[in-house]
């Protein structure tokens, strides 16, 4: 079972950045599809970006446009860059890993890291 660990979360203030790690276990080219999620305290679990194997992208309306996913097949490292961060963006982030065609519904995901919490002040 391969294992992801996040890394990266802090805290800023509005207009920061940040760019968060997913370190995982295997090679990133073995999933069809990697995605990062966030939830914020009382709030469902969002899909924010996801990347297939052949490195096609899709975002959340929320983040198009300040937020980029990558990953790093020789590294075998999921990354987001956040840019121009809100305090809307405050959230604990997860990267996760699927075997099947996947968009931003986190019910295509099958392995899921333990999170990091990202904190953005006004």
């Amino acid at each position: 079972q391969v294992q992801l660990v996040e890394s990266g979360g802090g805290s800023v203030q509005t207009g920061g950045s940040l760019r968060l790690s997913c370190a995982a276990s295997e090679n990133t080219y073995n999933r069809f599809c990697w995605g990062w999620f966030r939830q914020a305290p009382g709030k469902e679990r969002e899909g924010v970006a996801r990347i297939t194997r052949n490195g096609g992208t899709d975002y959340s309306a929320s983040v198009k446009g300040r937020f980029t996913i990558s990953k790093d097949n020789a590294k075998n490292t999921l990354i987001l860059q956040m840019n121009r961060l809100t305090p809307e963006d405050t959230a604990m982030y997860y990267c996760a890993a699927a075997s099947v065609i996947c968009g931003l519904s986190s019910s295509r995901y099958d392995v899921w890291g333990q999170g990091t919490q990202v904190t953005v002040s006004s």
